[in-house]
């Protein structure tokens, strides 16, 4: 690719890549980020690309107009591998490798829709074929999930022919720094990293400190469980961060910046790294950027793994090559961060925001979401509902809408019990809080929080502490032990819960439990610390009776603490067949074929097996 010099430069590529890409014609999208490639995608798109050849067409196509192109999640996970053929969105699910002959010839060459591979409306049984009209897709607003399906995300050509790098070329070319920061404000743009602080206040302040060099950082250190939103846009759109970083590295006067990814997150690594290098060749990072005289360069920091490297102040140690241990902010980062130096650190997601509201402004962007919280947030839907993904809506709408309407609900017909939001620190919801709007300020009004958007539904069959023990087990083991309050407190934390699941705690337990969670929030150094006892107080805030059952009654009402349940056999149901006897590990399950079954509670080892295997219902809890 050319470099690009000056302002007329990127306009006449972008003119031209333009007018290249809407001559294309169809083209078939394939999801190949990390989810993806788990399911096969992998396979779905060289069997395509095969048969596409074979057809005598090159699969490569010409520049920009590429007819198959390996893109970012398109968010439906449930359905993986997705195939969609544009330009008409015939959205096709969980597509094999030996289809690829069928939507070659058929629907790429001949327009024939292949109805078995369509999405089937759940309520009416109805092919779908188009996938703006899919529910799971028509309740979204995809602003950050834009471009995936439909650029090659390796590609710096694909990103420029959608308008990519013009919102860039317009702070560098027609805004001052201080009309950008204003910008910025004007948009209520709220940090997605967890926090929500005001993205355009932290750019002000560090806008105004006099530093001889300044640093801005994105934060795609994603750790907590089920949560992949900015694994996945780094993946799928990593140009749209970078262009952010830029913008947001002019509007404070920095002049070098970090990406900070763990390890873990390969396909992310490799997608920011050629990024970052592309944009670099074309003269969009590095010395007198477009002409103007900025000058600007990003690269890739690796974390090891530790979730609490995510913490700003940890992220930001390790970047400097000590351990990823927090310490206390008596002085913003904003005004001595890395190195001491002024530092703007935000997540992916909100860097990825920049641009958009660069582009088309802080007016328009304010019309999305709520008075205090605007634009649109990602959340990764996973746990017990039917439409597990990436979803993407204003900021204030309901948890309903996003479970029961894009979500379809329960999986399995089961009934909806709670839902947890940000993450292993974010706090557990009953079912009469589903009306509630998803902001920032709601959800940690009602002992949540919005985090980085992660959103795990429970049914009925989940208990919740087990849920509040699971976590407080994760955080201590993630906790950096650098102060007391953490390192001690959620062990002690962790003790008591294992012992309510077990059935040998007392109802002093539930007082000292809620009393040393307010110790923990309270006293501890980091936001790891602070956060942490969010599962447990608030399943007891909403779900007390469970907690009670677990001690007073010695009873798990949800039958998950295997101390706490006892199976027993169904006679009028039992067939005799056997099925639980030959499998019963341990050989607790007693009778002849033919006969009444029975459980010997003193051998059963609560494993739940017998259960499984009954064919006939059987099997139950006491």
């Amino acid at each position: 690719m050319r470099s690009i010099r000056k302002k007329e430069d990127l306009l006449n590529l972008y003119e031209n890549l333009r007018k290249e890409r809407e001559k294309q014609g169809k083209f078939i999208s394939v999801c190949v980020d990390t989810g993806c490639l788990a399911t096969g995608s992998g396979a779905v798109f060289s069997a395509l690309k095969e048969e596409i050849a074979k057809a005598g067409l090159n699969p490569e196509g010409e520049g920009v107009k590429k007819i198959l192109r390996g893109t970012g999640s398109l968010g439906f996970d449930s359905e993986n591998p997705v195939v969609v053929i544009y330009p008409e969105k015939i959205f096709y699910r969980k597509v094999r490798p030996g289809d690829a002959k069928y939507i070659v010839h058929k629907t790429l060459l001949n327009g024939e829709i292949i109805e078995r591979l369509l999405y089937k409306d759940p309520e009416t049984n109805e092919p779908i074929p188009y996938l703006d009209d899919i529910p799971f897709y028509k309740h979204q607003k995809r602003l950050l999930l834009a471009n995936h399906g439909i650029i090659d995300p390796l590609s710096i050509e694909e990103y420029i022919s959608i308008g990519g790098y013009q919102a860039l070329l317009k702070a560098l070319t027609e805004m001052e720094p201080p009309q950008i920061v204003e910008e910025v404000k004007k948009s209520k743009l709220r940090g997605r990293g967890g926090a929500g602080f005001p993205t355009g206040i932290k750019w002000e302040d560090a806008a105004k400190r006099d530093s001889d060099i300044k640093y801005v950082i994105c934060n795609a250190d994603e750790g907590d469980p089920g949560a992949y939103m900015d694994r996945s846009l780094l993946e799928g759109d990593p140009h749209s961060v970078v262009e952010g970083m830029i913008i947001g590295a002019y509007a404070v006067g920095a002049s070098h910046g970090y990406i900070y990814v763990r390890r873990e997150y390969p396909k992310a690594l490799e997608s920011a790294t050629k990024a970052i290098e592309d944009a670099r060749e074309a003269g969009l990072l590095g010395d007198n950027i477009l002409g103007t005289g900025f000058s600007f360069d990003i690269e890739i920091a690796r974390g090891g793994g530790a979730f609490v490297a995510g913490e700003s102040t940890a992220l930001m140690a390790s970047i400097e090559g000590k351990p990823a241990e927090p310490h206390t902010k008596y002085i913003h980062a904003t005004q001595a961060g890395l190195y001491s130096k002024p530092t703007v650190l935000n997540n992916v997601e909100t860097w990825a925001n920049v641009p958009i509201i660069i582009n088309k402004g802080a007016d328009w962007y304010g019309n999305i979401g709520t008075e205090k919280s605007k634009g649109t947030k990602i959340f990764s839907l996973v746990g017990a509902v039917k439409n597990s993904g990436l979803v993407e809506v204003p900021i204030g709408t309901t948890l309903r809408e996003v479970i029961f309407d894009i979500g379809g609900g329960i999986a399995s017909e089961k009934k909806f019990k709670a839902v947890q939001t940000g993450g292993p620190s974010g706090g557990v919801l009953p079912e009469s809080l589903l009306d509630m709007p998803i902001d920032f300020d709601t959800l940690t009004k009602a002992g949540s929080m919005m985090g980085s958007g992660g959103m795990i539904i429970m049914d009925e069959h989940t208990c919740m502490v087990d849920v509040a023990r699971y976590y407080i087990d994760f955080l201590s083991k993630e906790s950096c032990g650098k102060c007391t309050p953490c390192r001690e407190g959620l062990r002690q934390m962790l003790d008591i819960l294992t012992r309510i699941t077990q059935g040998e705690a007392t109802m002093d337990d539930l007082d000292l439990l809620e009393e040393l969670s307010y110790v923990v929030k309270d006293a501890s150094l980091c936001g790891l610390g602070q956060t942490a006892p969010n599962p447990v107080l608030s399943t007891l805030k909403y779900f007390r009776d469970e907690y009670v059952a677990h001690v007073r009654d010695k009873h798990c009402p949800a039958g998950v603490c295997a101390a706490l349940i006892e199976y027993e056999i169904i006679p009028e149901k039992c067939t005799g067949c056997l099925a639980c006897k030959v499998r019963c590990p341990v050989g607790a399950i007693e009778g002849e074929k033919g006969e009444v079954h029975k459980i010997d509670p003193d051998k059963c080892i609560r494993c739940g097996i017998c259960m499984e295997v009954c064919t006939f219902d059987a099997v139950r809890i006491k």
